[in-house]
């Protein structure tokens, strides 16, 4: 998310921007756990062996796995422990905070809007938040609504402000959205709004803030009524305000600070720094669900859900990828595309998508993966959907 002290952990969180952005201690001794015996395949299963390696290999605490195969069926996986304090299992399907895939929530949110003429994805921000967007070189009348939703604002990332330069000093606190806008905008605009493809949070603190002037209501209360109680997702939320624990059965997630240092406890927190573009709590077959469901058009019409998948290259999230509106495609090894987001928060990050025949995979790790094991959860997902 933002940049720490040390040179390295910089590297670190800048990940967390991109969200597609830690090591578990050094000698720290981790064993896979097989998967349930319900789920149990009768032979060797190439997901359970990169989870597996994500564990023993990549040092990740725990790695956990809901995959949708072609015949419809969802299996599920765990591997490492759940709490590295007492050992203990890592719960089957196990919550865990989302991060960014949060960022689809809210445009699925915002489309919704456009299609019952509330919103005009080429209407100025100005608009809709008057006065609200300016700084150097940054005027809300002159972005779209449209560039938001797909990162070609300009706008700067609220996470590089120093107020979130350390983690380990904020964990519960709370910050109000225009605390978080007022980091952004003390920054200068990073290109002319069109011109090009940038990753920032920025954009969806925006449009959450446009969401709440629109309708009127709290923005976890309409990505609860729009998206999560219209699908069913029966694992899946937007923390309440003050609210720092998980709800149900999760695996711990873990903050590192640099390769010698041990691992902080981070899976309680204050949600309030990642709001509309990273807070929503979810598991691995809840996202799988999601993505599944708006790409069949249960969440959006059809004219809504082609300029979501209307895409621009946003190579800096891996070969091949292009990005929407609020959704990603990647190139498969065994041809067609995987659609979803991804996210990382503090403590977890999360990989997956849907194919356009309805295979699903979500992959999480309980701390955040540097070179090579994050390419590793991306080897994962494709080997998922073309084994």
């Amino acid at each position: 998310m933002n940049e720490h002290t040390s040179q390295r952990t910089a590297r670190r969180l800048r990940m967390v921007r991109y969200a597609t952005t830690a090591t578990a201690a050094a000698g720290l001794a981790l064993t896979a756990m097989a998967p349930t015996a319900a789920s149990a395949a009768p032979r060797p299963d190439v997901v359970q062996q990169r989870l597996d390696a994500l564990v023993q290999k990549d040092g990740m605490p725990a790695a956990l796995a809901t995959v949708k195969g072609r015949d419809g069926r969802s299996r599920t996986y765990t591997a490492g422990v759940g709490d590295l304090a007492t050992g203990s299992r890592v719960p089957v399907d196990g919550q865990i905070r989302a991060g960014s895939n949060t960022k689809t929530f809210t445009a699925v949110v915002v489309l919704q809007l456009v299609a019952e003429g509330k919103v005009a994805l080429d209407a100025s921000v100005d608009t809709y938040l008057p006065g609200l967007v300016r700084g150097d070189g940054i005027d809300g009348r002159h972005i779209t609504v449209r560039q938001l939703l797909q990162h070609t604002s300009g706008l700067p990332d609220y996470m590089d402000a120093p107020a979130l330069s350390d983690f380990t000093t904020i964990q519960y606190r709370y910050f109000e959205p225009r605390e978080l806008l007022d980091g952004a905008l003390a920054q200068k605009a990073h290109f002319a709004p069109g011109t090009r493809w940038e990753y920032s949070n920025t954009n969806y603190l925006v449009a959450g803030l446009l969401i709440q002037k629109v309708t009127g209501r709290p923005y976890g209360e309409e990505v609860t009524k729009r998206v999560i109680d219209r699908i069913g997702l029966r694992h899946t939320y937007v923390p309440a305000t003050g609210e720092t624990a998980l709800r149900e059965p999760h695996p711990h997630g873990y903050l590192n600070t640099g390769p010698d240092a041990p691992l902080i406890d981070y899976t309680e927190m204050d949600s309030s720094m990642a709001w509309s573009a990273g807070a929503v709590v979810s598991t691995n077959t809840d996202l799988n669900t999601f993505y599944g469901a708006l790409l069949a058009g249960r969440l959006l019409p059809a004219a809504q859900l082609a300029q979501m998948r209307t895409t621009v290259p946003a190579e800096l999230l891996g070969p091949g990828v292009r990005y929407g509106l609020g959704i990603q495609s990647r190139p498969l090894s065994c041809g067609g595309l995987v659609w979803g987001h991804g996210g990382t928060s503090v403590s977890y990050r999360t990989r997956g998508g849907v194919t356009e025949d309805g295979r699903a995979v979500d992959i999480a790790v309980t701390t955040i993966p540097e070179a090579p094991a994050a390419q590793h959860m991306t080897d994962a997902v494709d080997a998922a959907l073309c084994r």
